[in-house]
């Protein structure tokens, strides 16, 4: 059993002058070196102990990714105390303030482009005694500091109380709690998952025996480092290899930040990148819009050998065969003129892709596979520190969720706990050293999801004969039919979002009622496209049921008769559906920060709308609900 100090001295000492960390605050990246990082994090943790850190105090870290917050969690953990990693999206007057309080966080660790949330509630956190600032600020208030100074207490302490370090270092044990992870808090108040060394480095050693990492590997890390996906599959298993990590370069604003994450990928070539399927959709708009922009014999090319491609691979472990031998060399005459050139702009260097966050359209998959970049899905949740299953070079099943991590044990069980046999559908439960310790201060919580050591995950999922675990959705999403029938709707969603330029987003919802509705956001600017086609404007009465009529016209391609016919059983198609002009967002709450629907919100959001749909005159998409929605485009 080993805590992340251990692993991260072990890796000191094998890699001492690799590269580590790589962080661009001008003009160019710059490293700093396993041995460099270490020295730093020596001085700050030391720092950190003269300001009176103890073991087990709560120090909450909210910050962009830079080589600080490595260094500071790293810091924080060589003390004793507990990282309360924070995501940069949340607001301060109810999220932020609720994680502070009810850690109860001693210190918090903040960057400049976070500073104000936390000046705005200090007063607010009487457990709060100091706040530590990344960047200089005009002037410090009392209990107020700049890190600098941190660093210069910590050398200081050093001098003098080097076997105090040493021996509050040497007590940090693998089962000591490292970090308290908040959930996005999706349907109550958010749950503080507790994770300990050991959960962490057991998760690294699980994670490393589905795939490789040479120590030469980089990779940008473009999730927040709060994400606990890019905590264990990014910092921890990178550093466990001697491999490196970088960092966005941060802008003045979130916008310029991520406007910053092409070109930072050129500059780093990163081998392999962790992504959200957000990211990757927005990845794959923008390779088609360079195609499209080179004109029509392009896109036509381009389109051909995407073909070929997919009827070559097929699912990954089932491509090629004999029948399929003569497409070979055109595959390769397409990769060197084609993909090749795509791949160049992520810096030409990617093997491939880990996708996780949610589930991954399998369509995304073959897309990503087919130009020489996999996307690999994976499974996991913050709760099991989070892997436990994902697809790998080695060995894949597109449209799967990968298989299992070593030493995890997986049962798949029915609503009274049955073990069920391979191939039949039941809640995902596991156990293992990277399950968490239980909830912070929520024994509630802890004891209904956590039952003899096993993680009850709350997902619906099956694994096939060739042991790939399928994951179907949360239990919580799913449609009930009046008749007890149960269905996940991701993959309807997904496949109306992907297969249709008219729709942006949409939700659908069916307890027990007799049939399925959906809320639906359209994509304006490409309604409003399709209209001025037809000579009419979006905001006369004509060109609004044009509009509405196109959406119908989309849903129905899934049932008999339609281009998508047979795809799902028609009784989970939406029936009856809502435009809503208003779309889902952080901002409204409706989405969370891993950028996935937040449906019991979402349902009270947008409850009457949701009661409309169950009346007569809504099963017709032209109604005056629907008008008076395209009305505010």
């Amino acid at each position: 059993m080993t805590s992340i100090i251990d692993l991260f001295e072990k890796s000191v000492g094998k890699y001492s002058d690799n590269p580590f960390l790589w962080e661009k605050k001008t003009t160019k990246y710059e490293t700093l070196t396993y041995k460099d990082v270490l020295e730093q994090t020596r001085i700050l943790a030391a720092g950190l102990m003269s300001l009176n850190v103890k073991k087990e105090d709560r120090i909450a870290l909210l910050s962009e990714g830079r080589n600080y917050w490595v260094i500071s969690e790293l810091a924080i953990l060589y003390t004793g105390a507990i990282n309360v990693p924070l995501s940069v999206k949340l607001d301060a007057g109810t999220d932020l303030r609720f994680r502070l309080e009810h850690s109860g966080t001693k210190m918090i660790i903040v960057s400049n482009a976070q500073a104000q949330k936390i000046k705005q509630i200090k007063n607010e956190l009487p457990e709060l005694e100091k706040i530590i600032y990344l960047d200089p600020q005009d002037n410090y208030e009392k209990n107020e500091i700049f890190i600098d100074d941190v660093f210069a207490l910590g050398t200081k302490y050093l001098k003098t109380n080097s076997a105090d370090f040493e021996k509050a270092k040497s007590e940090v044990k693998p089962n000591d709690l490292a970090n308290i992870s908040y959930t996005s808090g999706t349907t109550a108040d958010p749950k503080g998952i507790m994770l300990t060394h050991r959960n962490y480095t057991a998760n690294v050693e699980q994670a490393c025996s589905l795939m490789d990492i040479p120590e030469y590997y980089k990779t940008l890390l473009i999730l927040p480092l709060d994400h606990s996906f890019a905590h264990t599959a990014g910092i921890y298993s990178f550093m466990a290899y001697g491999a490196s990590l970088a960092f966005v370069q941060s802008g003045k604003t979130a916008m310029e930040t991520l406007k910053n994450i092409p070109q930072n990928i050129k500059e780093i070539k990163p081998n392999i990148l962790l992504s959200v399927p957000a990211l990757a959709k927005n990845f794959k708009k923008n390779i088609e819009k360079g195609i499209q922009d080179k004109g029509a014999t392009a896109e036509k090319l381009f389109n051909f050998a995407l073909n070929l491609s997919y009827s070559y691979n097929k699912e990954g472990f089932n491509k090629g065969g004999l029948l399929h031998l003569w497409k070979k060399p055109l595959m390769n005459l397409f990769d060197k003129i084609l993909f090749s050139k795509i791949r160049e702009g992520f810096g030409g260097e990617i093997r491939f892709f880990i996708g996780g966050g949610a589930l991954l359209d399998i369509d995304l998959q073959r897309f990503y596979y087919a130009i020489g970049m996999p996307m690999f899905q994976g499974y996991g949740l913050s709760e099991s520190a989070p892997i436990i299953s994902s697809n790998s070079m080695k060995r894949h099943k597109l449209g799967s969720s990968g298989y299992l991590v070593s030493n995890l044990d997986l049962k798949i069980c029915d609503d009274d706990g049955n073990e069920l046999p391979v191939g039949e559908k039941g809640e995902i439960i596991c156990r293992g050293e990277n399950i968490m310790v239980g909830y912070w201060k929520n024994e509630k919580a802890t004891s209904e999801t956590l039952k003899d050591g096993w993680l009850h995950t709350g997902d619906m999922g099956y694994m096939d004969k060739d042991g790939f675990l399928y994951v179907l959705g949360r239990f919580k999403s799913l449609l009930i039919g009046n008749d007890g029938e149960k269905y996940s709707p991701e993959s309807i969603e997904e496949a109306l979002i992907e297969q249709s330029k008219f729709i942006d987003q949409c939700m659908l919802f069916n307890e027990q009622s007799p049939y399925t509705v959906g809320l639906i956001v359209p994509r304006k600017e490409a309604l409003k496209k399709y209209v001025s086609e037809q000579n009419l404007t979006i905001h006369s009465v004509e060109g609004k049921k044009l509009a509405l009529q196109k959406i119908q016209e989309e849903i129905d391609e899934y049932k008999k008769g339609g281009k998508y016919e047979g795809e799902f059983p028609e009784r989970w198609l939406p029936a009856a559906t809502a435009i809503i002009n208003e779309a889902f967002s952080e901002e409204n709450k409706l989405i969370n920060s891993t950028l996935k629907m937040v449906r019991g919100k979402i349902i009270e959001y947008h409850k009457e709308r949701l009661e409309y749909l169950f009346t007569p005159e809504a099963k017709e998409i032209i109604n005056i609900k629907n008008l008076e929605e395209i009305s505010k485009f």
